[in-house]
C-alpha cells in the first residue's frame, strides 16, 4: 500500500535499504523490478547499490524522503601535489564525470590510474573506499593515499581493521565488513576492476550505498555476463585508452618477441606419447572445451572412469613439457644474460616452473607461497637493483608497482589475452632512455602455439613496430 501523502524512508540495514512509504507508481519500472516487499519489516528492500537511482527517481517525480540510510558527509581535502592530469587523464576524467562519476575507466598500467582516482576523490570530497584485490595493493594504495592528502588512511586486510573517511580494503575485506560500512561511504574505487564480477566479490559493490563510482582496469575485455554486471555496479565503460597509444609518451618504448623453441628428443616423445593419451580421452567423451562446463566434465570423468588418474597425469606431464623444456630454460638463461644490466622479471605459469627456474639460476623466486615480509623485501631489493631479476608466476602480472623493470620473458601463460597484455604492462613505465621489450618463449609442435596466437589477440601485440625472431 502506498502513503503518498508521508515522506518515504530510507534506511541502511545490513547491505540493503528499508523504504517505507514507498510511492510506487511514480519510480521506473526497471528500479521496481528490483525492489521487493519484505514481510518481516513490512516494508519494502532493495539492495544498497540502487541508493542512487531511487533517490533520483524520487527527486525527479517531485516526491519528498527521509534519508536515514546515508551516514557521511563532504570531506575538507586538501590535495597536496602539482601534478597535473595529462591529456589521456584528462580525457579519462572528463568522460567519467560525464557519466554521471559513476562509471569505468581503461586505462594501460602505468599510465596513472592511481592519480586518476585522487583526482576523482579531491573532486568529489566525499568518504571513499578503495577495494583493491590484493595485501600488496592494499598497502601500495594507501601509502599513495597518505602521501596525497596528508591524513591518516585507513585500512581493511591483511590483519587490519581500521575505519577512516579514505579508506583502501581488499575485495575480501570489503565484502565481510560492508554489511556494517555500506552506508558510510559516498565513493567506491574499485581497483582492477575486472575482479569485480566475480559472485563473492560484487558482493561488496552490491551492499554500498554509495552513490558515485569509478572502475579502474588496463584489461576490459570480459564476457557478456560479467560486463553487464560492471555495468550493474560500477557504470559503463566510459573511456578506453589502448597502450600503443601512449606509447613512447606516457609509457616506454616496447617491442614484442616471439621465439619458438624446440624440445630435444627425449622430450619430444615423452609429449606425444602423453599428449596422444590425453587427446583420445578428449575425442573419446566429446570433450571440446568449447562449453563453459567441458573443464568441469574432463575433470569429473578423471574422476569417475578406470583410467582417469593416468589420463590426468598425462596431461599434467605433456604441460609440464611444453611449459619448462630444457630448451627454454637455457633460453631465458641467455635472454638474462643479453641484458644483465637491466632489471628482469621472469613471468611462468606455475609455481613449479618458477621454483625450478629458481634453483637452477640462483635467483629469487615470488609466487603466492612468499610470506608478506619476504616480498616487500624482494621488491624493494629489485627496485634497487641488488635483484637484478625476479622470477614469478602469477603474483606480479598485476599491480605491483616494478617502474625499474624493462624486461619481460614469458616463459609460460595461459590463453588469457588479459593475463599477456598485464604482464606487457609490469615492464612499460617510462624512465629516460627507458626500451623495453618483452619475450615469448613457446615450445614448438606443441599445444602452446595455439595457446599463443589466443593470447596475442590485443591490438598491442599487432602495432607495426611488433617483430618476431624465430629460433631453430
Amino acid at each position: 500500500m502506498e502513503h503518498e501523502k508521508q515522506p518515504a524512508k530510507l534506511a541502511f540495514e545490513a547491505g540493503t535499504l528499508l523504504l517505507k512509504n514507498l510511492p510506487l507508481s511514480k519510480l521506473p519500472i526497471e528500479l521496481l523490478r528490483k525492489i521487493k516487499w519484505d514481510e518481516r519489516v513490512e516494508c519494502h528492500r532493495c539492495m544498497a547499490y540502487l541508493y542512487a537511482p531511487l533517490v533520483l527517481a524520487l527527486r525527479d517525480a517531485g516526491c519528498c524522503y527521509e534519508d536515514n540510510a546515508r551516514e557521511f558527509a563532504p570531506l575538507d581535502l586538501d590535495l597536496n601535489t602539482d601534478f597535473q592530469l595529462r591529456t589521456h587523464q584528462q580525457e579519462a576524467f572528463v568522460a567519467w564525470k560525464n557519466a554521471e562519476c559513476r562509471a569505468v575507466t581503461a586505462l594501460p598500467t602505468g599510465s596513472g590510474k592511481t592519480f586518476l582516482a585522487v583526482t576523482a576523490i579531491n573532486y568529489l570530497a566525499r568518504p571513499a573506499l578503495v577495494l583493491v584485490p590484493t595485501i600488496d595493493l592494499l598497502q601500495q594504495w594507501a601509502s599513495q593515499l597518505e602521501t596525497f592528502f596528508q591524513q591518516p588512511i585507513g585500512m581493511l586486510g591483511g590483519g587490519a581493521k581500521d575505519i577512516r573517511p579514505i579508506t583502501v580494503s581488499t575485495y575480501d575485506s570489503a565484502v565481510i565488513h560492508m554489511e556494517f560500512i555500506g552506508g558510510k561511504f559516498g565513493f567506491l574505487v574499485f581497483d582492477e576492476c575486472h575482479h569485480l564480477p566475480g559472485p563473492v566479490n560484487r558482493v561488496a559493490a552490491s551492499m554500498s550505498i554509495a552513490p558515485y563510482r569509478l572502475g579502474l582496469t588496463a584489461t576490459p575485455e570480459l564476457d557478456e555476463e560479467p560486463a553487464e554486471a560492471l555495468r550493474e555496479y560500477i557504470g559503463p565503460l566510459c573511456c578506453q585508452i589502448h597502450i600503443d597509444q601512449l606509447e613512447g609518451e606516457v609509457l616506454a618504448p616496447y617491442a614484442t618477441r616471439q621465439e619458438k623453441v624446440k624440445l630435444d628428443a627425449q622430450e619430444a616423445v615423452a609429449y606425444q606419447q602423453s599428449r596422444k593419451i590425453y587427446v583420445e580421452f578428449l575425442k573419446k567423451h566429446g570433450i571440446t572445451f568449447q562449453r563453459r562446463d567441458d573443464w568441469a566434465r574432463f575433470i569429473g570423468l578423471c574422476a569417475r572412469m578406470p583410467d582417469g588418474r593416468n589420463v590426468l597425469s598425462a596431461f599434467l606431464e605433456q604441460k609440464r613439457i611444453a611449459r619448462g623444456g630444457r630448451a627454454k630454460v637455457q633460453r631465458t638463461w641467455e635472454i638474462i644474460q643479453e641484458h644483465r644490466h637491466e632489471r628482469i622479471i621472469v613471468f611462468t605459469a606455475e609455481n613449479d616452473t618458477a621454483y625450478m627456474l629458481g634453483r637452477k639460476f640462483f635467483m629469487p623466486v615470488l609466487t603466492h607461497r612468499t610470506k608478506v615480509s619476504e616480498r616487500k623485501e624482494m621488491l624493494e631489493l629489485f627496485r634497487s637493483g641488488e635483484y637484478p631479476v625476479l622470477i614469478t608466476s602469477k603474483v606480479l602480472n598485476e599491480g605491483v608497482d616494478v617502474p625499474e623493470a624493462s624486461v619481460g620473458i614469458i616463459v609460460s601463460g595461459s590463453g588469457s589475452i588479459r593475463e599477456h597484455v598485464q604482464r606487457l604492462g609490469r615492464i612499460l613505465r617510462a624512465a629516460d632512455g627507458k626500451q623495453a621489450v618483452l619475450y615469448e618463449l613457446i615450445s614448438e609442435g606443441t599445444s602452446e602455439e595455439n595457446v599463443s596466437r589466443r593470447r596475442r589477440e590485443h591490438r598491442a601485440y599487432r602495432r607495426s613496430g611488433k617483430f618476431f625472431r624465430r629460433r631453430r
